[in-house]
């Protein structure tokens, strides 16, 4: 996670574009991603999945690679579907934008009756644009509601669960998904606090965890607030249980010699892309035996060492890829 601000999906750049509205953006890693993703794409009419499509920036460069490509966009946001329909509009006639979640995949490719892909590209996180509208309540570097919903029409925000959720269960929150040392003292800080009025906004919130750690741990480690509202923005939008979910079901619908990259931007999320790789990847051939056997040979083999994270040149160039850890892995025979 970046020292200011929570983990995203697309910074702005000098280099960047710009959308109608003046939202600036860069796609992390293009230059990586396309270069793993290239070898799988050359079949004419492949299938791309972009489960997270946010501003279009990855998907943009793809298409415009690959001239036969069809392209399979989701995102739960539904005013990053709209910017992101307006830059790939050029590419109307191979595209299918779709308002939903990345663990809905499988959904929507049988919607679409596409029954297998070339490749699927996860950008995991909050995005840019998501950070920089201080009306979505994701930065607390922003005075706004406390909001962090990635999908309006859901009925949970930030708000909701730090008035009304008890101490145990705010604590597990922040300790589970932010990973906080001091989770139960800011509970308990913010239920004194609701006790007399709710909480209503990010400046409020971000103050009141300021104030509830220790002093000498406010001086290191970026803003004291981070851990805190990374942990209220994976409870609101239940991103971990659809990473959970997503990642096996991309997996399942790639052809042999298709590819997946799954960008990831903080220890949980790559902790389960790691799992569902390492699961596929192994050879379950029963021990004793003196060869392979071919059914229980791995699926996928791996094509980055480990997670893979970005270079200094790109953190300087764009510093919110800081956080940035890259897995890819290529299917080499069917699903079991």
């Amino acid at each position: 996670m970046g020292a200011s601000e929570p983990p995203d999906r697309h910074a702005a750049d000098p280099a960047a574009g710009s959308d109608a509205e003046g939202v600036r953006h860069v796609p992390v890693l293009l230059d990586r991603v396309m270069e793993l993703m290239t070898p799988a794409l050359a079949r004419p009419g492949a299938v791309v999945v972009d489960a997270t499509l946010g501003l279009g920036g990855h998907s943009e460069a793809l298409l415009s690679a690959n001239s036969e490509l069809q392209l399979v966009g989701l995102d739960r946001d539904g005013d990053a579907l709209r910017r992101s329909s307006e830059r790939l509009a050029r590419f109307a006639d191979r595209t299918h934008l779709v308002h939903a979640v990345y663990d809905q995949l499988a959904e929507v490719l049988d919607r679409l009756g596409i029954e297998s892909i070339r490749a699927a590209l996860f950008d995991l996180g909050v995005s840019s644009m998501q950070l920089d509208l201080a009306e979505r309540g994701f930065s607390y570097a922003q005075d706004a509601p406390l909001d962090m919903r990635m999908d309006a029409s859901q009925p949970l925000t930030a708000r909701e669960v730090v008035n009304t959720y008890p101490v145990p269960q705010l604590a597990r929150v922040l300790r589970e998904y932010g990973e906080e040392r001091f989770a139960l003292r800011i509970a308990q800080s913010i239920a004194r606090r609701r006790a007399t009025s709710p909480l209503d906004s990010t400046a409020e919130l971000a103050e009141l965890v300021r104030e509830a750690i220790p002093a000498a741990t406010r001086r290191t480690g970026g803003h004291p607030a981070k851990r805190t509202f990374q942990a209220l923005r994976i409870e609101v939008n239940a991103e971990l249980d659809a990473v959970r979910a997503a990642i096996p079901a991309a997996l399942a619908a790639l052809e042999v010699g298709g590819r997946i990259v799954v960008l990831s931007y903080h220890s949980l999320e790559d902790r389960i892309v790691k799992r569902a790789f390492a699961e596929l990847a192994s050879d379950r051939t029963p021990a004793g035996l003196p060869v392979q056997l071919a059914e229980a040979g791995p699926e996928i083999r791996l094509l980055s060492r480990g997670s893979e994270p970005a270079s200094e040149q790109e953190i300087r160039r764009n510093p919110r890829a800081a956080s940035v850890r890259l897995r890819a892995a290529e299917r080499v025979r069917e699903a079991a």
